[in-house]
């Protein structure tokens, strides 16, 4: 019974997220969704026996850190030639119709994001890889079920026992720009646009994160040795009915003029879409003709890309301002005469940083260049220099801080200046405050940005310590605010105390130390006063703490200033200790691990297990490691640095014996051998859109934003 009904939440959960995420078209409420998602939950964690890894419960990813193999790709993933040139596509267009006569062309828009090849054996997601460097990537599959457009399972009939698709992981311009603004909001630097946002979140470590930051993916070429298709457009429309998210802006065009018009359709109507796009991908339809054109040495014969210029228009810098961060970080702002660009009128573009002002030595008055592009914030690119006035003089970057006067200061490996007022600088000291009040900190109801202002103005804050000792009769005078509203902050502050301690750790505010470092922070030491006592390395042994992350905890915790507030907070009853866990047994209790390889079941579970016994995870193999338990395919430098620390190493086996209460053999030799490297039987490739500096032959490796997919028996 318990069985059926989990198959049965499974299957409605799986319809409903295909309805919602790719038809676009939902038939229930969120809520409706979310009570089934966590009966499914509460169902599989009573009964694990019952475990799929492809169940919809994983979109919502682990927290658990999962480390990349490196995966061979048994179609290689190619570049594609680019263009910028009518002229060039047009000689494309005509050699292929010289060598094979008249063809078709399916025109796609070329998305910007990251490459993804997905595996489908038996209609099930079994691995998701990275471009890499075309012949192999990283197996991100973890990450990837998270993506709520990626099917987990194919609907219909009729696809191959074994297949591949190729297509790209997209962050669209809403997830791009909700995480700018909390990267902002927490100090951190933003990224620059959706595809490097959607790379960076591909990798990250935790597939929690991944899950809530909103990815799309869309699938555009298959790969496999027995595909049932003669062209590209029926293989795609196939796709689309398996459950597959295609896009539906393509088009079969016959000859250029067709090719031209939907070049020139896209190059105005893009603005409009709400993901990134960078050009066309224009491709000959019939897999036959395909074969018969071939490939060069780099890219096939039968397919470019053109790519849209980026927007660019002049302005003038009517001014330069800077703005200070809750670190300290100053940022130089150019205020520019009013102008419209890319559908929105901008009046400000960021200048970045004093190196970046020299290298364009912009100054006010200019007459400057402003473009977006693939870039959603805007930046100057160039200056005018024919309508530079005549009496112009270089910059100075300013020596002082804007808001306090306090001399900046620039750190070793640093492109910003600093103000190191943190004490006495209003913008950092209310930036701060708002940070520590943020949902997900201590999440104060009440308390925004201009409430957070109108306390400081009128001197009732200057540290978040302050916040505990507010009484409402205090708040209610102020503009605004009321009795009523008075009340409400005061409880919302009260209800803080209760929130637990990864979330009061993440809101101290600690340069460099994200949401998500300050849970595996939480998770390593438990307590704050083990935080603030670690040493250097042993800070760095905790998941995602580098030494730069290291540094900026010491740094903090040395600032007397700092242990003041810490002391308050400590006095007003805040959680600086984490929650104890109920252990399944204590058989590992003071044993620390390090999971490397694969295994019969994913790294996340084992390291799950090993928590659950009492044990400790992790990352980094050191002299506080107790055991490796080493799978298939263990990192060589890993194994190399255990022998020579002497770690002892465990097989899978070895390991569920010790969890039993037995004894690991002294001879731990499983270390999980090599498995033969995949080999490449087909000389077919898999294509990836770059940018070229020759159009058309040229392909950049640096970033992949498209690829594509032919197959070995009737493929292209």
């Amino acid at each position: 019974m318990v069985r059926e009904r989990i198959e049965e939440l499974r299957r409605q959960l799986e319809l409903h997220n295909f309805k919602y995420y790719v038809e676009n078209a939902p038939e229930i409420s969120d809520f409706e969704f979310d009570t089934m998602m966590r009966e499914l939950q509460d169902l599989e964690r009573a009964h694990p026996e019952y475990a799929d890894p492809n169940s919809p419960t994983v979109r919502v990813g682990s927290d658990l850190t999962a480390e990349f193999a490196t995966v061979r790709h048994r179609y290689p993933m190619l570049s594609l030639g680019n263009t910028y040139s009518p002229d060039e596509l047009h000689e494309f267009i005509a050699r292929i119709e010289r060598e094979v006569g008249a063809t078709d062309f399916v025109c796609e828009l070329k998305f910007d994001g990251t490459a993804i090849s997905l595996t489908y054996d038996h209609g099930t997601l079994t691995r998701a890889v990275t471009r890499g460097d075309g012949v192999a990537g990283d197996d991100v599959t973890a990450n990837v079920r998270t993506v709520r457009s990626v099917p987990l399972r194919l609907r219909g009939t009729g696809w191959p026992q074994h297949f591949e698709i190729r297509g790209e992981i997209l962050m669209p311009y809403a997830s791009f720009d909700r995480l700018n603004a909390e990267r902002e909001a927490n100090g951190e630097q933003l990224f620059a646009n959706p595809r490097n946002a959607a790379a960076g979140t591909l990798k990250q470590q935790s597939s929690a994160v991944v899950a809530r930051r909103g990815l799309d993916c869309t699938l555009y070429q298959l790969a496999g040795d027995d595909l049932p298709f003669t062209n590209h457009w029926e293989s795609l429309q196939r796709a689309r009915e398996w459950g597959f998210k295609i896009s539906d802006r393509m088009r079969i065009c016959r000859n250029a003029a067709e090719i031209d018009d939907f070049i020139r359709y896209w190059d105005t109507a893009r603005h409009e879409l709400p993901f990134p796009t960078d050009g066309v991908v224009i491709k000959v339809n019939d897999f036959a003709v395909r074969r018969q054109l071939g490939f060069t040495a780099k890219a096939p014969k039968w397919a470019v890309a053109y790519k849209f210029k980026a927007e660019q228009v002049l302005t003038r810098l009517e001014s330069i301002s800077f703005q200070v961060g809750r670190t300290g970080a100053v940022t130089p702002v150019a205020n520019l005469a009013p102008v419209l660009l890319a559908g929105t009128t901008v009046r400000r573009a960021t200048l970045h940083n004093a190196e970046q002002m020299a290298l364009l030595d912009v100054r006010p008055g200019d007459m400057v260049y402003v473009e977006k592009g693939g870039e959603i914030i805007p930046k100057i690119t160039g200056v005018e220099l024919s309508q530079r006035p005549a009496d112009s003089r270089p910059f100075e970057y300013i020596t002082h801080c804007p808001e306090c006067g306090t001399e900046l200061v620039r750190y070793e490996g640093e492109a910003k200046h600093y103000c190191p007022n943190q004490s006495g600088c209003r913008p950092q000291i209310i930036g701060r405050i708002i940070h520590f009040i943020r949902r997900k900190a201590l999440d104060i109801e009440g308390l925004g940005e201009e409430t957070v202002e109108l306390l400081y103005d009128n001197s009732l804050v200057r540290t978040v310590a302050d916040l505990y000792d507010l009484r409402a009769e205090q708040l209610s005078p102020l503009p605004r605010l009321g009795e009523k509203s008075a009340e409400n902050i005061i409880r919302s502050i009260e209800r803080s105390k209760e929130v637990p301690f990864p979330r009061v750790l993440f809101g101290l505010g600690i340069r460099f130390v994200g949401e998500t470092t300050a849970k595996y922070l939480a998770e390593h030491f438990r307590t704050l006063d083990a935080v603030m006592h670690a040493s250097r390395e042993e800070l760095v042994e905790a998941d995602e703490v580098g030494e730069r992350i290291a540094d900026a905890i010491l740094e903090y915790f040395a600032d007397a200033a700092n242990l003041d507030i810490i002391r308050r907070l400590r006095e007003a009853g805040l959680q600086f200790e984490a929650a104890a866990r109920e252990l399944a047994s204590e058989t590992l209790v003071g044993k620390s691990f390090v999971v490397s390889g694969r295994f019969s079941r994913s790294r996340d579970e084992m390291k799950a297990l090993i928590e659950a016994h009492g044990g400790k995870n992790l990352a980094a193999v050191s002299g506080s490691v107790d055991y490796i338990v080493a799978g298939e395919k263990m990192g060589p430098a890993k194994l190399k640095k255990a022998e020579k620390l002497g770690i002892r190493i465990l097989s899978e086996e070895e390991f569920f014996r010790m969890i039993e209460g037995g004894t690991p053999t002294e001879t731990a030799e499983t270390i999980g051998a090599e498995a033969p490297a995949e080999t490449t039987d087909t000389a077919e490739a898999v294509e990836t859109a770059t940018p070229a500096d020759v159009a058309g032959t040229t392909a950049d490796t640096e970033s992949a934003p498209h690829s594509e997919a032919t197959s070995s028996g009737p493929a292209p």
